[in-house]
């Protein structure tokens, strides 16, 4: 995928840590993925999988998706608490709606904050997919970036900037390919994009 130089800067400044071991394809790395349809559709996490697997990493991939919901409503049943606590995840990967507005944001920060205190209980590493706002409120692209940015600083979490790979792609070449035929979920080739972009921010590949 090609993405500019300022998204390059974004995935790399958020890579962690990467074993030998992992790199050799020697053990299986866990990733559970927590959100909502954004990351459902198309089968996001499958993808990620698919990727590793083309570099030689095997990854097991668990995903927690229910139409509409919140980090918060997530926090609200006790399925995340458990799987993150007994998972035994390497990363876990979560991510909201766009959260553009004041409510959202702090939303969103404070609930990043709370699930990064469970994954760091767990030995797990937390990352934040950054989402996109629907087609027709592609002004909001700003907000999504800053609210996603600053949850993500605050709560140390790895920033996958998929949101903002997209807003460099519209901008460059005026297509909205990424969008589905709903002008909100991904097409495939926006999934696949998202897909890439969380591989690079996870492993650097």
């Amino acid at each position: 995928m090609k993405y500019s130089n300022f998204s390059f800067l974004i995935i790399f400044l958020a890579l962690p840590f990467f074993s030998q071991g992992q790199e050799s394809g020697s053990d299986k790395i866990k990733i559970l993925f927590v959100g909502n349809s954004l990351t459902d559709y198309n089968d996001l996490p499958t993808k990620v999988a698919r990727i590793g697997a083309s570099h030689g990493i095997k990854i097991d991939v668990q995903k927690l998706t229910y139409a509409n919901y919140s980090l918060g409503d997530h926090l609200a049943d006790t399925k995340l608490q458990l799987l993150i606590s007994n998972g035994k995840f390497n990363y876990v990967v979560i991510q909201q709606g766009p959260s553009t507005g004041n409510s959202g944001k702090a939303a969103l920060i404070k609930d990043t904050k709370r699930i990064s205190r469970m994954c760091n209980k767990a030995d797990a590493k937390l990352a934040l997919m950054m989402v996109w706002p629907s087609k027709n409120n592609i002004r909001l692209f700003d907000n999504v970036i800053k609210s996603y940015s600053e949850a993500a600083e605050e709560s140390n979490a790895i920033l996958c900037p998929v949101g903002q790979v997209w807003k460099d792609y519209i901008e460059s070449t005026n297509s909205y390919s990424y969008y589905g035929e709903d002008g909100f979920h991904p097409s495939e080739k926006g999934s696949e994009v998202a897909a890439d972009v969380i591989y690079n921010s996870l492993f650097g590949k």
